[in-house]
Parts: structure tokens; C-alpha cells; sequence
């Protein structure tokens, strides 16, 4: 089918043990079947860690399966209803539940410890697999919210760049200190985050409040909206934060942030984008937890997981291919961080020697804030990414000038609710 990049790998063992042994030679080998989503770099790097692991276990055949994001749950979904799933799959956070419930993934606690040792996960890391207090999917990858600063034009200001003990006030007076010192017109201490839906829900966590209550409804009042509105409102006229002309025409992507195009010092984004931002900046980049609040509001985000079909013939053997890739040094220094930051802490000691500074700025990310996170919210209900468009288009009329933050904090929680409801 066009547009559809399939890469499909038979990874065998014959040629590192079998021929030699009549024994093994007469025995059919057990075999397992494995599907992911991603590029052709994942292809090829998880690839080789089968093949690191078949390599060890001669007796063992693994089919390997591979295509793109939109295409992958479609097929995955057509493959579950017709009791065809592959026994090893690779699951999102917004998918596990929906899965685990209809029967479709097979619980792991079983497998633990042994053959699966991921005791030094941590308790969020674990929890980000649970379905209904059972495991059900194994993190590959973490990452988590992140405030990107411009260290080059900071420190060439004289000014300390921004760390993780850094309170939202204390973010709003360094950005004031930026535009002051710089002096440079159309240039600004950090970007209007005023619509950042992750800022915000980190900033409600932080507060007791959630961005959406288990029932799916919103987990926040009105005046929690207009107290952050205000915040970035009160930063923008003070002369901290991008103009709305100028905010607008960010478009969430490294390429178009405000940073990026030379309009600011500071910005929010995800930690395993770190690469892809430096990637287009000149000046050296840095990265740090969002301010500091009352409370813990960051979590370690899962960014893919795997998990193991109900209707696995081999579920102890998959297992072990799991903790493999999940554990043992020899598939991290292949697998590094291309699926996230490794939740295992001996995976991450293990490959930090391997990885470039940007990569390790990623890994020392992740440890920095493991005691600063609190426990990960259930997936976001239906309706929710349309309100995180509402919330920009609200958010913009506050800074264009064309509503203030009373009507503004009215409307979006009035109509986040509403469409919830209809979702």
C-alpha cells in the first residue's frame, strides 16, 4: 500500500549453534512473533537486540514486524479481532487500557521477578503499565515535561540560567531580567505559555488539581484557569513574555519556537525532544524541570511499552525477551535511547558512557527528577485533544487583546466541559 513503510525480519539462530548439535537440529524451534511502530533507525536497532538475544537462546525463532504510527492500530486492531495477535507488542499509554480490558493483553505480574527483573523501575514506572492494579506493559522509554533554556544568550547576559529550584515567580523575574538585559527589540525572556496544555496541567498538579478527574471530567474550576491566565498575562504586559503577534506564530514545533526563530530565551516542550530542538538552535541549548510548586506536578511519561498478547502460546518466553530489552546492558547499548530514556537504572548506567551529550543531557534528565515526580494521570478522555486546541484559540484572545482573562478563563472552562460531554 503506498505510504506505508513495512519492513519485515526473520531472525534465526541456525547458523550459531544448531547445525552443530543433531539433537537441536531435530527439534522445531520454539518461535514468537513481534510487532512495533517506528521508523526504519528502530527498525534496525531493535533488530539487532533480537538477534543479540536469539543469539544466546538458539533454540528460539523470532518474527519481527514493523509500520507506521496511523497504520500500526489499525492492523494491530484487525489482528486482535480475529485472534491473530502477535505474542510481543509494542503498546502505547493511551491504548493499554482499552486493550487490557477487552481481554486482549495478558497480565505479567506473574513474570516477576523472574524472568522479569525490572524491580529497580521505580513504583511510577510500574504503575504507568497497570490496568486495574495489574501489569499489563512494560515502559521501554520515559520522558517528561521539560523547560528548554538558551544557555549560550543567558550566561552571555550575565544571569543564572534557570534550575530545578526555580519557582514560577522566580521564572517570571529571570524572564523580566532577559528582555531588560538583552535590550534587543523583539526579543523576550521566555515564551506566552499561557495556552501550553502541559504547563498548565503540570501547574494544576502542582496545586492538589488535575488536568481531568477518573471519570473524564475536568478536573479543575474556573478560577484555576484564570489564575494561570493571569500569571502569563501579568509576565506579558510586565515585558517577560512574547507578544501575542509574535506567540502566534509559534506552531508547537521546534522549527517555529519562539526560541528557535531568535524571539525568546525559554520555552516548554518534552524531554526526548531535546536532540530535535538542539538539532535547529546555534546556541548551546539547556534543559530543566518546569518551576517548582507546592507540590510534585511532573511524572515520568511511558513513551511506548511492551506488552505480551492474551493468546501468547509461549507468555514465559516473551517475557524474557521483554526483560532482555528492557534490562540487559548488551540491548541497551544497541537500543540506547531511540524509545526514551531506559525506566531501569542499571540500563541507563550501563549506556550513558555510549551516548552523545544531548542523549546523556536526556538520561541525567530522567534521574535528576525520579524524586520529584508524582504518580502518572490515566490517559486523557475523549474530547481532550480538542481542547487542547480550545485552549490556545482562548488563550490568544487574551493575548491579541480581544478578551481578558475573566471572560477568557469563563469560556474555555465552560466549553472544555462541554466537550467532554459530547465526546
Amino acid at each position: 500500500m503506498i505510504g506505508i513503510t513495512r519492513r519485515r525480519t526473520l531472525v534465526a539462530a541456525i547458523a550459531t549453534g544448531m547445525l552443530a548439535s543433531p539433537r537441536l537440529r531435530a527439534q522445531a524451534p520454539q518461535r514468537l512473533r513481534m510487532t512495533w511502530w517506528g521508523g526504519a533507525d528502530r527498525a534496525r536497532r531493535t533488530n539487532e537486540a533480537i538477534a543479540a538475544y536469539v543469539k544466546r537462546n538458539p533454540a528460539l525463532r523470532i518474527d519481527t514486524d514493523s509500520v507506521g504510527w496511523n497504520d500500526y492500530w489499525t492492523r494491530l486492531a484487525t489482528q486482535v479481532a480475529g485472534g491473530n495477535a502477535p505474542d510481543l507488542i509494542q503498546m502505547d499509554y493511551r491504548y493499554i487500557f482499552e486493550y487490557a480490558r477487552r481481554n486482549a493483553l495478558r497480565p505479567l505480574d506473574e513474570f516477576m521477578p523472574d524472568p522479569l527483573a525490572i524491580g529497580d523501575f521505580g513504583a511510577a514506572n510500574l504503575d504507568s503499565g497497570r490496568v486495574d492494579g495489574k501489569l499489563y506493559g512494560v515502559a521501554m522509554g520515559l520522558n517528561s515535561t521539560a523547560m528548554f533554556f538558551d544557555r549560550t544568550a543567558i550566561e552571555g547576559l550575565g544571569l543564572a540560567v534557570p534550575d530545578h529550584t526555580t519557582s514560577w515567580a522566580q521564572l517570571a523575574e529571570l524572564a523580566i531580567a532577559v528582555t531588560k538585559k538583552a535590550n534587543r527589540r523583539g526579543y523576550w525572556g521566555v515564551q506566552d505559555a499561557g495556552y501550553v496544555e502541559p504547563a498548565f496541567e503540570v501547574w494544576l498538579r502542582q496545586r492538589g488539581k488535575r488536568l481531568y478527574d477518573d471519570a473524564g471530567k475536568l478536573g479543575f474550576a474556573r478560577d484555576d484557569v484564570a489564575e494561570w491566565f493571569d500569571f502569563w498575562d501579568k509576565l506579558r504586559k510586565a515585558g517577560g513574555s512574547v507578544i501575542g503577534e509574535v506567540q502566534a506564530l509559534d506552531k508547537g514545533t521546534p522549527e517555529t519556537s519562539v526560541m528557535t526563530t531568535g524571539r525568546a530565551a525559554m520555552t516548554f516542550s518534552h524531554s526526548n525532544l531535546l536532540v530535535a530542538w538542539q538539532g535547529v538552535n546555534k546556541n548551546r541549548l539547556g534543559m530543566t524541570p518546569f518551576p517548582r510548586g507546592d507540590r510534585h506536578g511532573q511524572y515520568y511519561k511511558p513513551s511506548m511499552q511492551m506488552s505480551i498478547a492474551a493468546t501468547a502460546a509461549n507468555p514465559q518466553e516473551a517475557a524474557k525477551v521483554i526483560s532482555f530489552l528492557a534490562t540487559d546492558p548488551e540491548a541497551g547499548n544497541i537500543l540506547q535511547v531511540e524509545r526514551g530514556v531506559p525506566p531501569s537504572a542499571r540500563m541507563r548506567g550501563a549506556i550513558l558512557g555510549q551516548l552523545d551529550d544531548m542523549a546523556k543531557a536526556q538520561v541525567e534528565f530522567i534521574s535528576l527528577i525520579a524524586d520529584k515526580v508524582s504518580p502518572i494521570p490515566p490517559p486523557p478522555p475523549k474530547g481532550a485533544g480538542e481542547n487542547e486546541q480550545l485552549i490556545r484559540r482562548v488563550y490568544e484572545k487574551i493575548s491579541l487583546g480581544q478578551s481578558t482573562v475573566p471572560a477568557a478563563a469563563t469560556e474555555f472552562h465552560t466549553e472544555a466541559a462541554r466537550v467532554l460531554e459530547r465526546a
